[in-house]
Parts: C-alpha cells; structure tokens; sequence
C-alpha cells in the first residue's frame, strides 16, 4: 500500500483502479462517536454531501494568524484533538504523522494536514508546538490551531463536532476526520476512534485524481 501510494499519481491504471474502488459501495452513512464510544473493526466512512466547509480564523502552532480561506486550491484532511488526551487523540496524531511521511513529494504542496483543538484552555500555540514535534510533524504541510473558545466553538459547530468539557484537562469530543475538496467541499468523512490509514489514503488518491481527469 505504501509503495503503491507513493506512486499513485504516476500510472492511470492505478487511478482507475481507484475510482472503481471508491464506488458508492464503499459509503456508509452513521452518526458521529464520541471518546467513550466503541467502534467497528473497519472505519465507517460515509459521504460528506458535498457540504461546504465552513471558513474560519483561528491561531497556528506559531502564533500567527491561520486563515481558511488562503486553503483554496488544496486537498484538505482535518481532524479535533487535544494534548492531554490519553485515548484517542495520540492515535489521530500518530496516523496524520504517517500519513504526511508517506506523502509524494510531488503532493505534498497539494495536500495540508490541519489539527484544531478542542481544548484552548490549554492548547496555547507553545503548547501545540510542543506536541507537534513529538511526533515528528512537518509545519510545511501540517498545522496545529488553537483561538479563543468563541472562536472555536463557531469552529466546532460548523464542523458538526460536539465538545464536552469535563474538568481540565478532560474533554470528550466526537471523533471525525474530513476530506475537504479543491472547491472547499467536505467530500469524505472518516467516523469514530479506528478509522484506518490505507482508507484515507484512497480517498486523497480519489481527490487527486479529480484533477488528472480535468487536465485529459
């Protein structure tokens, strides 16, 4: 899968063998789960409508401004995490990290990687920073935001994320990951704690190839 990924853009055959496997079989729709929630074997993913996502200001790993609207013309995958969070959110982390290692360099500059907290309280970008670099993150292509909790929460809300705080420290929250368009439309997402690399590997190649198909 590694290998095929790293190659996928460079053989036709292999886009087509994508778009058939991408086929509407492999959508299925159900309701966001929390932390405290199981989840099946397989990831379910279901099509996201074509919903546009919403644009949003919020602050980045190094303090600076992160505008959404500058995400034109790029292939998006974003998730919700905190840095105290022991259950789910390290595994999010560590697959994104995967994820962007195992990235052609010839996408890198198509694809960006965006983690928004859920818990600004203490996710300051210093915070976030820090967190990022344990796992090796590459800022080139991978950001990490933090805001104010208004901000966040319009964030939260426009994303369909519900955000409970339970004490510091402690917050459950749904776990989604979004595939966002091009155009800025969620396409694809990834529901509950066990969503699987190889699937949203497929999904980018499904995006990716959108574009070859233009340029025929």
């Amino acid at each position: 899968m590694i290998s095929g990924w790293k190659n996928s853009c460079r053989a036709l055959g292999l886009l087509a063998l994508v778009w058939l496997t991408v086929g509407l079989s492999a959508f299925g729709a159900g309701p966001p789960h929390a932390h405290e929630a199981g989840s099946p074997q397989r990831t379910p993913t279901a099509s996201a409508a074509n919903i546009k996502a919403p644009d949003f200001t919020l602050i980045d790993q190094d303090g600076k401004r992160f505008l959404s609207t500058n995400l034109s013309g790029k292939i998006v995958v974003l998730d919700f995490i905190y840095t105290t969070c022991t259950d789910v959110c390290p595994l999010f982390t560590a697959n994104f990290a995967r994820l962007q290692r195992q990235l052609a360099t010839e996408h890198r500059s198509e694809i960006v990687l965006i983690s928004i907290t859920t818990d600004p309280e203490i996710d300051s970008p210093k915070v976030l920073k820090a967190y990022a670099q344990r796992y090796g993150a590459d800022f080139g292509n991978w950001a990490f935001l933090t805001g104010t909790e208004a901000q966040l929460k319009e964030v939260w809300k426009g994303f369909g994320i519900r955000v409970i705080h339970k004490g510091r420290g402690l917050v459950q929250h749904d776990s989604v990951t979004t595939l966002i368009d091009r155009q800025g439309l969620r396409r694809f997402n990834h529901v509950g704690e066990k969503w699987r690399l190889e699937d949203v590997q497929r999904d980018l190649l499904f995006l990716l190839a959108e574009k070859a198909k233009l340029k025929r």
